[in-house]
């Protein structure tokens, strides 16, 4: 990993870096519940025209043999507009979940909205909160990383913007202080239980995240050699992470762990410096065959684009399937009924506030 350097509790940096957060794990869902008690009301009053938007992309976890560590972000989008109101909670969703999601405080957006101000110890506002998704929910492409995402990137912009502060800090930032990036992946590692979505989905490109001895995420994140292109099989039935988590063995042989590591340090190298690695790189020892008898389409696809030297892994927990190619790939041919496919572009920058425009903490 040339050209990075290791930041402690500080700021997420771009190109060949690391980033490394901290928090207390048993205070997220207390704080937050609190925030929302005293803030959130049924009945809500119309929106004024002081929404913050951000851009977060979908993200794809594991890659193979990077179980829990390694990620990728790709350009597929979900955007998020709250304003804050008056009182009470209006809460729109468009396109990907529609109709099924909560539209109440439950909603993963809103509760990362309000772990954010209770970080920094401040009231929720009432907000009306605008989604506008893509990402399909349950495929294994990052869905829950980028709401929660989202909403802490909302949330530290609204706490910012309303001034005053709490009369003490909590978790991640003194009352009154910014959180910085570096929080925000530890809030957010806190959220979704592991940072291999997150991380991606956060600052962009391929990220590699190990946990410090206290507990803490470390992320590195590296560029991706520019012959390297994304193809991703988005499944359309959807399945469930934990699920899918409880096929896992509670242990595997040693020799399977050890060439899974051989894999995991060959992959690293593949996409950043090497590609014509992928297909060997891409081995997978740890989960994927364990979880084939949940997503048999996914499985049975991932058999026969690597039979045709294609570095295909599952996406995540699955069932969409992602393949990493950097020749020509006739996308017809591979249209299964079950999927959709569609070439898609490494996102680069990860999450983005677009507007209003104002610099990202720790730069």
């Amino acid at each position: 990993m040339s050209g990075g350097s290791a930041v402690s509790g500080g700021s997420a940096v771009s190109g060949g870096s690391a980033v490394s957060g901290g928090g207390d794990r048993a205070l997220v869902d207390r704080s937050a519940d609190r925030a929302l008690d005293r803030s959130v009301d049924r009945s809500a009053s119309p929106p004024d025209t002081r929404a913050v938007t951000v851009r977060v992309p979908a993200t794809s976890a594991n890659l193979g043999p990077g179980f829990d560590s390694f990620g990728l972000a790709l350009a597929r989008y979900d955007e998020v507009s709250a304003s804050p109101i008056d009182h009470g909670l209006l809460v729109e969703v468009e396109g990907v979940g529609a109709g099924q999601v909560p539209l109440t405080d439950q909603h993963l957006v809103v509760r990362a909205i309000a772990r954010a101000f209770a970080a920094v110890d401040k009231p929720v506002p009432g907000l009306h909160l605008r989604c506008r998704n893509t990402i399909a929910h349950g495929g294994g492409l990052g869905s829950s990383a980028a709401a929660i995402v989202a909403g802490l990137l909302l949330g530290r912009e609204l706490a910012r913007s309303s001034g005053g502060g709490g009369s003490r800090g909590t978790v991640a930032a003194p009352a009154g202080e910014m959180l910085t990036d570096a929080d925000l992946l530890a809030l957010a590692t806190e959220m979704e239980g592991h940072p291999d979505n997150v991380a991606p989905a956060l600052l962009g490109g391929f990220t590699v995240a190990v946990a410090d001895p206290a507990g803490r995420p470390v992320v590195a994140r590296l560029a991706v050699h520019p012959d390297v292109r994304v193809v991703v099989f988005t499944a359309h039935r959807s399945s469930s992470t934990r699920r899918s988590r409880g096929l896992l063995p509670a242990s595997v042989p040693h020799a399977d762990a050890a060439a899974n590591a051989a894999s995991a340090g060959l992959l690293v190298h593949a996409l950043t410096t090497e590609p014509s690695y992928l297909l060997l790189a891409t081995r997978d020892h740890l989960h994927q065959h364990y979880r084939a008898s949940a997503m048999p389409e996914s499985a049975r696809l991932l058999d026969d684009l690597r039979a045709a030297g294609i570095a295909a892994v599952i996406s995540g927990a699955g069932p969409s399937v992602l393949a990493l190619v950097t020749g020509p790939i006739e996308l017809a041919r591979w249209q299964r009924p079950d999927f959709d496919v569609a070439e898609i572009t490494v996102c680069a920058s990860g999450a983005q506030l677009i507007g209003p425009s104002r610099p990202r903490a720790g730069h």
